[in-house]
């Protein structure tokens, strides 16, 4: 497995190098401190795996350059490690292609988590960005469309439904139709990034695990 780190902390790179080599051998890595090394080692000679990276290295000019690297490598996981916990910067980044948002204020284990979760093939966002909160802190990993080993949410509590946002009932009648995330956003006027978010806040609040539970618990009410 090809992995990028890409932080201009050296420090923070070595730790989470590290950290990773414990959890599989069989990763191999490269490193950035910008992003300019970010493109060049993203030209497509190297098949990465998962990229990991933090939005405040030398060269960043916005969030297209997340959208630049995904197009390049389609393939590729790519889950920002950053600093930010703005929700803003959250939604930025998976509406350009992240599959993934975690606070650097993370533990190991929530880190560890997530990308596990990532690599399933879910999407991890923290708690607090679900719940609408401005600044983020670890939490549990949660799945977008229920891959991954995480635990359950829980039983699906009484009057669950009832508290929904009407935002979220429009997102959850049009998952009951069978509609993807691209739809939903078009039919809604909202981003894909959003709609994801209010899809896995859906899922939380029903305590379900994926789009086809949610949309079978949704027909009874």
């Amino acid at each position: 497995m090809n992995v990028l780190l890409a932080d201009d902390h050296l420090l923070f790179r070595d730790g989470l190098r590290r950290l990773l080599a414990q959890s599989d051998d069989s990763m191999v890595f490269h490193e950035a401190g910008t992003f300019d090394d970010v493109r060049r080692l993203c030209d497509g000679a190297i098949a990465f795996d998962l990229i990991l990276l933090d939005l405040g290295m030398p060269g960043w000019n916005g969030f297209s350059l997340l959208g630049e690297i995904h197009q390049r490598l389609p393939k590729a996981l790519l889950v920002v490690v950053s600093g930010s916990e703005k929700r803003s910067d959250l939604l930025a980044a998976l509406e350009n292609g992240a599959a993934g948002f975690i606070p650097k204020s993370s533990s190991a284990k929530v880190l560890m988590g997530a990308l596990q979760l990532v690599l399933a093939g879910g999407v991890y966002l923290p708690e607090q960005a679900i719940r609408g909160d401005h600044r983020m802190a670890d939490s549990a990993p949660q799945s977008v469309n229920g891959a991954g080993d995480c635990d359950p949410l829980g039983p699906l509590a009484d009057g669950a439904g009832d508290q929904l946002t009407p935002r979220q009932r429009d997102v959850l009648n049009r998952l009951r139709d069978g509609k993807s995330n691209k739809q939903i956003a078009h039919e809604l006027g909202l981003t894909e990034g959003t709609v994801k978010v209010h899809v896995t806040a859906i899922l939380r609040q029903l305590g379900v695990r994926n789009r086809t539970q949610a949309a079978i618990t949704a027909n009874g009410f």
